[in-house]
């Protein structure tokens, strides 16, 4: 799908050059690290639940915390 977003210039810089690095374009490389930060890092499928009309998106009984962002962006090496 196409769209316009409005990203930040240093997280742009940083998907370009992961794909640079993996061979990929820079979209698939922002929809696979957006991908896994919804989902928790896990592989399992989303979970969107609406309360009193807003999504709120279940990634099951793993409460996140900054220790998993930060692993996640040592392993993107970001």
């Amino acid at each position: 799908m196409r769209t316009t977003l409005d990203i930040e210039n240093d997280v742009l810089s940083a998907a370009k050059e992961m794909a640079k690095r993996e061979g990929e374009t820079t979209g698939r490389v922002i929809s696979r690290l957006v991908r896994k930060a919804i989902c928790g890092g896990g592989e399992k499928p989303l979970k969107i639940e609406y309360r009193n009309g807003v999504p709120v998106i279940s990634t099951g009984d793993e409460i996140i915390t900054m220790e998993h962002i930060r692993s996640i962006m040592d392993d993107e090496g970001i």
